[in-house]
């Protein structure tokens, strides 16, 4: 018993028992739970992103300044990532020119309502649910072709080139394009009807 790899010497001078699938088990099952998760947190994402607000000025600029911190950091990790994965970088700004588009777009589709006291604004349905549902189907489609190009992918080329990563990237600079420009445009409008109030 002495010689079992499951047992080693503790500080007391004692043996332990040491579980060493723990760790590798829990990593599963966070990525299970999450899996099994994705279609609850989409539902919940889009209800959340078509509930009609109250604008509120400092929330809105809190959002645009905390998704533009994270733009900025995104894109500086995947130009200094495209020296290993050709393409990160071009299709990340692809991908956050394209989400700064939308978000034009989505401010345009926007129901406001300016009451006397205050601005309301409910985002557009169908756009949430074409860029929810566009992201999800390609982190869906990037996890499926990694998991495919991780067993199947030649030993001259990297798995994580041949399994599209590049397409995901440019999904996750999609959404910080289309919040960044959509929470500015909030602050916006909300600053403005403030100052329309105070005249």
């Amino acid at each position: 018993m002495l010689h079992s790899p499951r047992w080693i010497p503790c500080e007391s001078g004692r043996f332990c028992y040491v579980p060493l699938l723990v760790v590798p088990l829990a990593i599963l099952a966070v990525v299970a739970i999450s899996v099994l998760l994705l279609p609850w947190s989409i539902v919940q994402r889009y209800r959340a992103g078509t509930a009609r607000r109250l604008a509120r000025t400092w929330l809105a600029f809190l959002n645009a300044f905390v998704i533009g911190l994270s733009a900025a950091a995104f894109l500086t990790t995947t130009a200094i990532s495209s020296i290993w994965i050709p393409g990160a970088f071009s299709n990340s700004i692809l991908g956050f020119t394209g989400g700064c588009v939308l978000g034009v777009v989505g401010l345009w589709m926007t129901l406001w309502e300016r009451g006397s006291n205050a601005l309301y604004y409910t985002p557009n349905r169908w756009l949430v649910l074409a860029v929810t549902l566009t992201v999800a189907a390609r982190l869906c489609y990037g996890l499926w072709r990694t998991w495919q190009m991780w067993h199947t992918a030649p030993s001259c080329e990297s798995w994580v080139t041949a399994s599209g990563f590049t397409g995901s990237l440019a999904a996750g600079a999609l959404i910080l394009g289309y919040y960044i420009i959509f929470w500015a445009g909030v602050w916006i409008f909300a600053k403005g009807h403030l100052l329309r109030r105070q005249q």
